[in-house]
């Protein structure tokens, strides 16, 4: 190389753009305001946490409406611990009832009971009316699949 030859550029992170930098920031802020938001209004009408529901809807969706708890934590996003704290107390309210895995005897399961599924019915309009406020509301004119997919494709890069 001569005094005259400019070394090329290492070769580095590209900065983002301006409106790469936009969205970035405004999610990282909805991702900090938008579970709070709709714990707060679950909390508010229902005197349910986003958490209790959130049980409470997984366990609906599954054949039996019975999950292992360790596997309802990981759907659920919670530690083993949280989620047996949170399950004593569905339990005590009668929304479920905790009982022992056939497969595995040190295991448990997590069962929905009809006093469950009928609060979480009770709750579902004021999730529903939340989410529509919160978010859907504010994505009139997107397309709605490709959003879709393209969240889904950021998890699973996880």
């Amino acid at each position: 190389m001569s005094a005259t030859t400019t070394p090329a550029p290492a070769a580095g992170p590209v900065p983002l753009s301006p409106q790469e930098e936009a969205v970035m920031r405004a999610l990282g802020r909805f991702l900090m305001v938008m579970p709070r938001a709709l714990d707060a209004d679950l909390m508010r009408e229902q005197r349910m946490s986003a958490s209790e529901y959130s049980v409470l809807r997984h366990l609906s969706e599954t054949p039996g409406q019975m999950m292992r708890m360790s596997e309802l934590a990981v759907a659920c996003d919670m530690s083993l611990s949280g989620m047996t704290r949170l399950a004593a107390k569905l339990e005590s309210l009668g929304h479920l009832r905790r009982t022992r895995c056939v497969e595995d005897a040190r295991g448990a399961n997590a069962v929905l009971t009809e006093e469950g599924l009928a609060r979480l019915r009770e709750a579902w309009p004021t999730h529903l009316a939340s989410v529509r406020r919160h978010i859907f509301d504010h994505l009139d004119g997107l397309d709605l699949d490709r959003l879709a997919a393209a969240f889904s494709a950021m998890a699973a890069d996880t």
